[in-house]
């Protein structure tokens, strides 16, 4: 019995090395061809690069919006129920504002970019290496990281600005109309808006959408890339590029709290 549970720990942990060693070669392999593209941007795909980046923008538009609506009209109801004891629910503005720009923002968006567009890389790509059309580009001498892995990366990475952008808008929007169902001007709720924030609050929540994006279209790519050849591959492939992906943005988001706690921003 005891044997037994120590044979599939370490069968366990060996799939866990093997899988973190993938990973850090396929990094190495990601970041030695991007330097190589800045090189040469001939090389680039940039026809798949909007392809990539119309099916994840455009495409994912809607359910952005909607989950961006949604969240600003949540924040604004559970917030005003607490402040409206103090008489001060119009501070509620600079609640959602700060919450929105800083974090919550570029959060939410990235759950869902790798919930829709991380789970389709890893489709897309495991799809090719079931069908051996991955074996077939690099027995061809065509690597399929320049061709299929950073034409996703980089699409992902522009379209996280833009979505975050038009979810900040819809959630200030939501809260705009909460306050103005409690008999608050429109007028304040902007003015307030405007004096809580700052252009490096408003550029620091984009600059971690991108880096969100990067980890969501790193993380899909490299699960399409390890998709083993059986029927449930694909499927599986999906779910660890979702699973991975909110992991790593947690991971991530919280660093980065930890770093600007630490100096002060």
């Amino acid at each position: 019995m005891g044997r037994g549970i120590a044979y599939n720990v370490g069968r366990i942990a060996c799939e866990y090395a093997s899988g973190f060693r993938a990973n850090c070669a396929f990094l190495g392999e990601t970041v030695v061809r991007g330097l190589i593209m800045l090189f040469k941007p001939r090389q680039f795909r940039f026809r798949d690069c909007a392809l990539a980046f119309e099916r994840a923008g455009f495409d994912g538009l809607p359910i952005t919006t909607l989950v961006g609506l949604l969240l600003g009209l949540i924040l604004a109801f559970e917030s005003a129920a607490s402040l409206q004891m103090f008489g001060v629910e119009v501070y509620v503005a600079d609640l959602i504002a700060i919450g929105l720009f800083r974090e919550l923002g570029p959060l939410v968006t990235a759950i869902i970019l790798a919930g829709r567009t991380g789970s389709a890389f890893a489709a897309e790509i495991g799809t090719m290496k079931v069908d051996e059309e991955l074996d077939a580009l690099t027995t061809m001498g065509l690597p399929p990281v320049r061709f299929l892995v950073l034409p996703r990366m980089v699409a992902a990475a522009l379209v996280m600005p833009v979505l975050t952008i038009f979810s900040e808008i819809a959630g200030l929007l939501g809260g705009c109309l909460v306050l103005q169902i409690m008999d608050i001007p429109a007028s304040v709720f902007w003015s307030h808006v405007i004096s809580s924030s700052s252009l490096f609050m408003i550029a620091f929540g984009l600059a971690k959408s991108v880096l969100f994006g990067l980890l969501v279209g790193f993380i899909g790519c490299a699960a399409g890339m390890r998709t083993k050849n059986t029927a449930d591959g694909v499927g599986v492939a999906a779910t660890n590029a979702v699973v991975g992906g909110i992991v790593a943005i947690a991971v991530s988001d919280g660093l980065l709290a930890v770093v600007c706690y630490i100096f002060g921003v």
